[in-house]
């Protein structure tokens, strides 16, 4: 099948960007970026927009910097730039293993962080790292710029609070201390297949004991979540079998699982205490720490 008809604008500023969107967000207009969710959905007719607006034009779009202790990512940085560690520290690390898990490489050299955000897809890997580094997403409209945390951004499968008329122009991601310890993984039936289940973690040891923790999981639930109990379970702990064990029965426990013809919701729970402990484990074998 191919997409139907659609209007294509091509601004080349983000104001005329904002602009154009908020004529054609009415008529059921989108925002196009990597455009690898959108086109294919597009091509299978379950997406009608009328109106595309391409934001490839917008160079000021494309930067990924360092800025007051964050990461800020542009709406034109392709998952491919992750590959290798954007910054020396633990977050450049474990950017660089989440980006490795994304699809193939033809999808990861067009796709966006911040389209990822915009799609969210409760399998997405970039929406589980957003919602567990406590990222602050920020959204530009004719009206305004505003600011939403990623904890209150989702609201269920491919649902967030995003506006239509508003475009998601960059995430921010607080840096992990320089000492954390910092770990991904993720379970998906193929190679480039959407994960059933994923946990992303981290943590702070302070005198053999874990003093912080960072620890979500996505892919089992309708969007990706922390998960604060399991985070607790961790805290105070010296990390190794016995509360990696502890924090994953917490963690799959505590979800309430997606549910399909081909995965019940017991084997969820089942998948989400496997990754939860492997992320754990590959946390603690974090070669920059």
């Amino acid at each position: 099948m191919k997409p139907a008809p659609f209007a294509y604008h091509r601004p080349t500023t983000l104001d005329e960007a904002v602009a154009m969107l908020a004529e054609v967000a009415p008529l059921e207009g989108r925002v196009i970026a990597g455009g690898q969710s959108l086109i294919p959905m597009m091509a299978l007719r379950l997406a009608y927009p009328t109106h595309l607006v391409d934001i490839n034009g917008i160079g000021e779009l494309d930067r990924v910097a360092v800025e007051g202790g964050e990461l800020v990512v542009g709406a034109l940085a392709r998952h491919v730039r992750f590959e290798t560690p954007v910054e020396p520290g633990p977050t450049g690390r474990l950017l660089a293993r989440v980006a490795h898990n994304i699809a193939h490489f033809p999808i990861r050299s067009r796709g966006t962080m911040c389209g990822s955000l915009a799609n969210a897809d409760p399998a997405s890997e970039w929406c589980l790292a957003a919602v567990t580094l406590d990222a602050r997403l920020v959204a530009r409209s004719r009206s305004g710029t505003r600011e939403i945390a990623a904890r209150d951004y989702f609201l269920g499968i491919m649902m967030t609070t995003l506006e239509p008329e508003e475009i998601l122009v960059e995430v921010c991601l607080p840096l992990l201390p320089a000492d954390a310890r910092a770990g991904f993984y993720e379970f998906s039936r193929r190679a480039g297949d959407f994960a059933l289940a994923s946990c992303l973690c981290a943590y702070k040891l302070e005198g053999g004991l874990v003093a912080r923790a960072w620890l979500g999981v996505g892919g089992a639930e309708a969007h990706p979540r922390r998960i604060a109990d399991a985070e607790a379970a961790l805290v105070g702990q010296p990390p190794g079998e016995a509360a990696f064990r502890a924090a994953a029965e917490i963690a799959a426990a505590g979800i309430d699982p997606l549910e399909d013809a081909n995965t019940n919701a017991a084997y969820r729970r089942d998948l989400v205490r496997t990754v939860v402990r492997r992320a754990l484990e590959a946390a603690s074998r974090d070669a920059g720490a």
